[in-house]
C-alpha cells in the first residue's frame, strides 16, 4: 500500500469541459490502482504514513495523472538535425523532402538498423519521455515502406513494450510516404495487399493510419489504405490537413476513425463533422512550433464539442519527448486553458488511443499511473514552460521514476 499526502492539489480528473481538483489532498494506492483520493487529513487518520508500505510527502506539491501521448513516432534510426538548419534558412517540409530528407532519410537509416537497435532507441525516447511524465504512449511504425521493415518496427515496440514501464499502444503506418523504388499507385497495392495482412498475422498493431496529404496519398488512395486496415481488425487512424486541406479530416469522419491528427488546415465544418462521428481530433503544436507555421485552430473543435487531445508528434522533424511542452503549446499557441490542455493530454489524449478505461484519470479502480510535479498548481504545467517539473512517476503503483 501506498500513501501520497499533503499534496497542494490532485487532479483526479480533466477532459475538454471539466477538471477535478481536490487542494490538500491525498491519493491511497493498493495492489497497483487507485483505492483513495480525499482529504489528507483525512486519509493519513485512516491510514497513517508511518504504517502504509510506502509513503510520498507532496507537500506543495501537484498530484497529475500520469501524461498520455497519443501520436509519436518514437522508433526510428538516424539524425535530421541539419534539416532543422534548412528550415531556419528558409526550406519547407516539401523542398527537405524533394532533396531527399524527411521521411525517406529516416527510412534509410531505419531499414538499416537491426531489430535490436531500433529497440535500444526506442528505449532511450521511452526513459526521456517517462523522466517527463508519459506513462502510457502511442508509437508508429511508418519508416521501413515495405513489409519486413515495418513488422520489425513493430516487433521492436513490441518488446519495448515488455521490457519498460511505459505502456505502448501500436500503430501500423506503411502509408507514411512513397519509398524511392516505387510508384504512389504501385505502393498503395503493395500496403493493401501485402502489409496490411502480414501485419494483421503478426498481431501487434491496434490502429492502421495514413499520411493523407498533398503529394504523399490522396483521398481515395488513403480510403484504400483505412477501409483494407479495418478489414484485416486494425482501427482507422489519419494524418489529416498537416500540410493543405486535402480532405483527410473529413474521410476520418467517413470513415469512423478513432482519430484524426494535425488538423492545422481543418475547418468549422471539419470540426462539427468529427464530433458527430465521434472521431477524436489529436492536435499536434509541436509540429507546427517546429515547421514554424499557424497552429490548429483548437477553439472550433472545442466549439464542436469534440474530445480535444494533445501529443507531442515525437519524430526526427519534431524532436520532443515532453509532454508538459505540448501542454504549454497548446495554451500558448492554441489558447487553451490549462485545466482542458491537461485534460487533452490525459484522458482524451487516452480515448484516442482506445484507452478510455482508466488511464488519464486518478479515480477509485483506475491504473495508478500517476505524475507527482515540483509545483503548487496544474497550471504550471504550461505557465512554467521550458522545464521538467515532473519530480515522481509512477505506473500501475510502482514507482519508476524519482
Amino acid at each position: 500500500m501506498k500513501l501520497i499526502h499533503n499534496a497542494a492539489e490532485v487532479v483526479t480528473v480533466a477532459t475538454h469541459d471539466r477538471i477535478e481538483t481536490h487542494e490538500q489532498a491525498a491519493v491511497l494506492v493498493e495492489d497497483g490502482t487507485v483505492e483513495a483520493v480525499g482529504p489528507s487529513d483525512e486519509l493519513t487518520r485512516s491510514y497513517p504514513p508511518e504504517t502504509v508500505d510506502v509513503a510520498i510527502d507532496a507537500g506543495g506539491k501537484t498530484v497529475v495523472p500520469g501524461f498520455v501521448d497519443p501520436h509519436t513516432h518514437a522508433v526510428f534510426a538516424g539524425d535530421r538535425s541539419n534539416e532543422f538548419e534548412a528550415k531556419l534558412a528558409g526550406k519547407t517540409y516539401q523542398e527537405i523532402r524533394d532533396d531527399g530528407g524527411g521521411i525517406l532519410r529516416t527510412v534509410r537509416s531505419t531499414r538499416e538498423a537491426s531489430t535490436d537497435q531500433l529497440v535500444d532507441l526506442l528505449l532511450e525516447q521511452l526513459d526521456v519521455m517517462l523522466a517527463h511524465g508519459t506513462t502510457t504512449a502511442e508509437v508508429k511504425s511508418g519508416y521501413g515502406l515495405e513489409t519486413e521493415t515495418e513488422l520489425r518496427m513493430l516487433k521492436a515496440i513490441e518488446i519495448a513494450d515488455d521490457e519498460h514501464p511505459i505502456d505502448l499502444v501500436a500503430t501500423f503506418l506503411g502509408a507514411h510516404d512513397v519509398p524511392p523504388e516505387s510508384n504512389t499507385e504501385s505502393y498503395v497495392d503493395d500496403v493493401v495487399e501485402s502489409q496490411i495482412p502480414a501485419v494483421a498475422d503478426q498481431g501487434i498493431a491496434e490502429f492502421c493510419d495514413v499520411f493523407c496529404e498533398t503529394g504523399v496519398f490522396d483521398i481515395e488512395q488513403s480510403r484504400r489504405v483505412l477501409e483494407a486496415g479495418r478489414d484485416h481488425g486494425l482501427m482507422p487512424k489519419v494524418h489529416a490537413d498537416e500540410l493543405s486541406h486535402l480532405g483527410g479530416t473529413q474521410l476520418a469522419a467517413d470513415v469512423g476513425a478513432a482519430s484524426a491528427d494535425h488538423l492545422l488546415y481543418s475547418t468549422e465544418d471539419d470540426a462539427e463533422a468529427l464530433s458527430e462521428a465521434d472521431v477524436s481530433p489529436v492536435l499536434l503544436p509541436g509540429t507546427a512550433f517546429s515547421l514554424g507555421v499557424e497552429y490548429a485552430d483548437a477553439q472550433q473543435f472545442l466549439d464542436a464539442g469534440a474530445p480535444v487531445a494533445v501529443a507531442t508528434d515525437l519524430n526526427p522533424n519534431c524532436y520532443s519527448q515532453s509532454m508538459g511542452f505540448a501542454v504549454s503549446l497548446a495554451c500558448i499557441g492554441m489558447g487553451m486553458t490549462p485545466a482542458r490542455a491537461l485534460g487533452a493530454a490525459t484522458s482524451n489524449a487516452a480515448r484516442a488511443i482506445g484507452r478510455d478505461d482508466g488511464p488519464g484519470e486518478i479515480t477509485p479502480g483506475s491504473p495508478a499511473d500517476i505524475a507527482i510535479l515540483d509545483a503548487p498548481s496544474h497550471a504550471h504545467v504550461p505557465y512554467n514552460f521550458g522545464v521538467n517539473n515532473v519530480e515522481t512517476v509512477l505506473k500501475d503503483g510502482v514507482i519508476v521514476h524519482d
